[in-house]
């Protein structure tokens, strides 16, 4: 496996690859992952290969690591290797393809990230339908160059299909360890931040980007209030809007009713984020799964959200979720009634749990995995034997 980015920089990719590496190893399929050096000390185990990166002056949380470097890590590292799976499309798509193809191997992309609605956020002063537009071009060009493409959601699929990609894709989300969401002490969080045992609490986890439309669950907890007026918005993550978001906040005056916490332990300590909060809401417009809002649900945590792209498809069934449109008044009555109703709270909290115990297992989505791996070894091997 190969990625631009990973632990410690905290987002879904890097949740993805952890997740699926583990299971896989479980499964008898053990992985190398090449990913870029970051400031700091971070300790991995063997299987994690160190790329040298530099800083980005417009994206510091991320680094960009070398190609050259990369496909010299992955010969260093000795290791026979059957598939190569690309992770994201930066350095780690051009690196991983030459790695494949010196190695006469399959490579194989996730594509993590639907970047025609991602790059107008930060670059406004161009056009938006030339930047998505030239999105559209490059995924069309590097998912055409792999031999195929893993897409979280079968509606995102339909979107990478629209580009005029030709390379199979097959959908296999990323799917969750129940194991690792079954602790948690919600009282020990509101202990740690001085929150009264009682006081209601809006969540919302996930890094601090502008793509996720945290300004939007900002103005809702501010509509919340007017019923609520101890309500307390918990914001967990960093990012590049986190500025914007804290001057919006004391703009608004919310100052004592939103709490930032930053980035959080995921073994322990957002665990006990989740089990302190009594609505989960989310309302991003990008996101091609929305992992956060199925840790909420294993965790018992009652969501309120939007279903837009991938989170409509991982919320569909969901009977621990109210789904409503990114209407302030509408979203806010929905987190209102949730609040007031600790009934509706504890069963809108037994379902969410069944939802996913049900249908989000990641074994069972490390097991697709594999059969994916083992039908493009399979296809590749005549090619092989030709030659």
């Amino acid at each position: 496996m190969i990625s631009d980015v990973y632990f410690p920089r905290v987002n879904g990719v890097s949740t993805s690859i952890r997740t699926f590496r583990r299971d896989l190893e479980t499964l008898g399929c053990s992985s190398s992952l090449v990913a870029p050096e970051y400031p700091g000390a971070w300790a991995d185990d063997g299987t994690v290969v160190r790329v040298p990166s530099r800083y980005l002056v417009f994206d510091p949380e991320d680094r960009l690591m070398s190609v050259r470097h990369a496909e010299h890590a992955s010969r260093e590292s000795g290791q026979p290797f059957d598939v190569v799976h690309i992770h994201t499309p930066f350095a780690a798509h051009y690196a991983g393809l030459r790695i494949a193809q010196a190695a006469g191997v399959p490579a194989i992309e996730s594509y993590h990230t639907y970047f025609e609605e991602y790059f107008h956020l930060y670059c406004p002063w161009l056009p938006r339908s030339w930047l998505k537009s030239a999105a559209r071009t490059v995924s069309r060009r590097q998912c055409n160059a792999v031999d195929g493409v893993i897409a979280p959601t079968e509606i995102l699929a339909d979107v990478l299909r629209s580009y005029g990609i030709r390379s199979p894709i097959d959908v296999i989300p990323t799917g969750l360890n129940l194991h690792e969401f079954t602790g948690g002490d919600g009282a020990r969080f509101r202990a740690r931040f001085g929150i009264d045992p009682a006081r209601p609490i809006m969540l919302h986890v996930g890094r601090v980007a502008f793509e996720k439309n945290i300004s939007f669950i900002v103005r809702v907890a501010e509509r919340v209030r007017r019923n609520i007026p101890s309500v307390l918005l918990v914001i967990a993550g960093e990012g590049p809007a986190l500025g914007a978001l804290r001057r919006e906040v004391r703009e608004r005056g919310l100052d004592d009713n939103v709490l930032f916490v930053g980035y959080l332990d995921r073994r322990d300590e957002l665990l006990d984020c989740y089990r302190a909060a009594n609505v989960f809401t989310f309302a991003s417009r990008t996101e091609t799964q929305g992992l956060v809002v199925l840790e909420a649900l294993a965790l018992g945590v009652p969501v309120v959200s939007t279903a837009v792209l991938g989170t409509g498809e991982v919320l569909a069934g969901a009977r621990g979720a109210l789904i409503v449109d990114e209407d302030l008044e509408s979203f806010a009555a929905a987190v209102t009634r949730v609040l007031a109703e600790p009934a509706l709270q504890r069963r809108l909290a037994e379902d969410a749990q069944a939802h996913v115990r049900d249908h989000w297992s990641s074994d069972r989505m490390a097991t697709r995995m594999i059969g994916l791996y083992h039908r493009l070894i399979a296809q590749r091997a005549p090619e092989l034997d030709l030659a």
